[in-house]
């Protein structure tokens, strides 16, 4: 792999703080994607991390026809650009529903599904749809281990399960597992995960021995989906991958993606004889986690972030350090989710320059709708 493979001929051109994408890394990463799963119809990739419709056009043009997103805004992503079936992987609330309905209605050559897991819930999402003459699809969500959303698998998830099966505006396809909670080594989250998954496993046989054979699974994010790739019919759904991070590359070692995506950064001030002061500030980087953990300078390893603030980030550079006004900084962010969401575009280099521009067109909470 090329050292210095991230570096811009014509970075002159570039203010910064910017998002860098590259392509060609991109489709690398899409490529490494289909390779490790035995049928890339059990693929449904999520679309929180790119945003874009740049990345989905590659990835339909791999043949990968399945997609998830969380927002409204990604659903209509999705369907501007024509992706045949997308699982918004969250529970329209509110106002929410309403905006689903008319994406549904905007994009029919899409075959749209939610989540749902409760019986109220579900419940307005079903006289929404059937007021408007329609039917949505609809996966139960499972709580298996996370306790972020979901209904515990048992009693009232099979409950939940059987009125999706009876609602007008309502069809059942399946259930939906995320075990975001699952880190480590790979060994480590192939214990977690099998453990989150025997409740999932539970639930199946429960159902089937109602009748209901025909139930589809969606399961899994980026940690876990060399383990679910593994489970025969259940589909996964990654997102990380497309653009890879300095967190998972860590941690995740056994899968082989490309970063594909950087931000890139440039020294503005020399506070003291130890600091120096970049433009990568709260509103360019994801600042969740602690402050060491936000960005990896590729060029500059040994820096180590001490202060944030909206548009500056203080960084240790030591006694006798060489940086100046001006000198570049190219930035692995820790988390590139949060990070892509930053940014109205991230800029493209192909062949070492810069060619263009992808507008993260969903980072918006309403494109039209």
């Amino acid at each position: 792999m090329q050292a210095n493979w991230y570096q811009i001929q014509n970075i002159d051109e570039l203010d910064t703080p910017a998002l860098v994408i590259f392509p060609e890394r991109v489709k690398t990463n899409i490529t490494t994607l289909k390779a490790m799963i035995d049928d890339p119809q059990r693929l449904r990739p999520h679309a929180k991390t790119h945003k874009t419709k740049e990345a989905t056009q590659l990835m339909l043009a791999a043949g990968i026809t399945k997609y998830k997103c969380a927002t409204i805004a990604e659903a209509e992503m999705l369907g501007m650009c024509g992706a045949p079936d997308v699982v918004l992987a969250y529970q329209p609330i509110g106002p929410k529903v309403q905006r689903f309905v008319k994406v549904t209605q905007q994009y029919p050559n899409t075959h749209f599904s939610c989540l749902v897991d409760n019986i109220p819930s579900a419940e307005t999402i079903a006289n929404a749809f059937a007021t408007v003459g329609a039917t949505i699809s609809v996966y139960i969500d499972l709580n298996i281990g996370q306790n972020r959303t979901g209904i515990v698998p048992g009693e009232k998830a099979i409950e939940l399960y059987e009125y999706c099966t009876k609602a007008k505006g309502l069809s059942i396809a399946g259930l939906h597992a995320y075990d975001g909670h699952t880190r480590g080594t790979l060994e480590e989250r192939t214990a977690q995960s099998n453990e989150a998954y025997a409740k999932v496993e539970d639930m199946l046989q429960a159902l089937r021995s109602m009748g209901y054979t025909k139930v589809k699974v969606i399961a899994g994010g980026s940690p876990s989906f060399p383990i679910h790739a593994k489970r025969g019919t259940v589909e996964c759904s990654p997102g990380t991958f497309i653009f890879w991070d300095k967190s998972y590359l860590d941690q995740c070692t056994e899968q082989p993606f490309q970063i594909a995506a950087i931000v890139v950064t440039r020294v503005i001030s020399l506070p003291n004889d130890i600091h120096i002061c970049v433009d990568l500030g709260h509103k360019s980087i994801a600042a969740e986690n602690e402050i060491t953990k936000r960005v990896f300078f590729l060029n500059a390893p040994q820096l180590k972030a001490v202060s944030h603030s909206e548009e500056h980030l203080v960084l240790q550079a030591g006694e006798g350090h060489s940086f100046k006004p001006g000198d570049v900084l190219y930035g692995v962010p820790i988390h590139i989710c949060p990070t892509v969401a930053l940014h109205e575009r991230g800029y493209t280099v192909e062949n070492g320059k810069l060619t263009g521009e992808w507008k993260i067109v969903a980072r918006d909470r309403k494109i039209s709708l």
